[in-house]
């Protein structure tokens, strides 16, 4: 079981559409309930990558 990059702080970016706190979209947000496990692994790949960036 893939967790959540959620950590309690949900304040959406209006600039970029990101969470402040995981730095997921809220799309990303929305579906991780339903996502595989690979299509999660992706997301926090991504999320890894916003951090980066």
């Amino acid at each position: 079981m893939i967790e959540s990059p959620c950590i309690d702080v949900c304040i959406m970016d209006e600039y970029n559409g990101l969470c402040r706190g995981c730095l997921r979209t809220l799309d990303e947000i929305a579906s991780w309930s339903r996502l595989s496990d690979e299509e999660k692994l992706r997301v926090v790949a991504l999320v890894e990558e916003r951090k980066n960036a």
